[in-house]
């Protein structure tokens, strides 16, 4: 990832109702929300929370697919996760002792499917 896309996807993010908009997207995963489904979510009026989503859009963080009359919004899960190798790439490289369990990424449990939960 080149510095520029990852300052772009950064600023983006650097916003409070877009930071929530995207971490409730990446929740859903590649189902994605519609609009509608995100304003309820999330209680952002509509025209407030269209100039978000573009604006993560136009970041490449976020994807936009159309079902029918329905869009669907959902996370750029690529786009994601190589902004987060950008960001720990370098991770200790001038580091005098290795640290390199400090530099990954926290392990979470993936969760259960949804048939198999209690």
């Amino acid at each position: 990832m080149k510095s520029h896309i990852a300052l772009a996807s950064l600023a983006a993010l650097a916003q409070e109702s877009r930071l929530a908009i995207f971490r409730m997207l990446v929740k859903r995963g590649p189902e994605g929300y519609t609009p509608t489904d995100l304003a309820e979510k999330l209680g952002v009026p509509a025209p407030t929370l269209s100039f978000h989503l573009k604006e993560l859009q136009r970041a490449a963080l976020i994807e936009v697919r159309r079902d029918g009359r329905f869009l669907y919004y959902r996370p750029n899960l690529e786009s994601m996760n190589e902004l987060i190798g950008f960001l720990t790439e370098n991770c200790c490289s001038l580091a005098d002792r290795g640290c390199a369990p400090q530099c990954q990424p926290a392990a979470t449990e993936a969760p259960l499917p949804k048939r198999h939960r209690a």
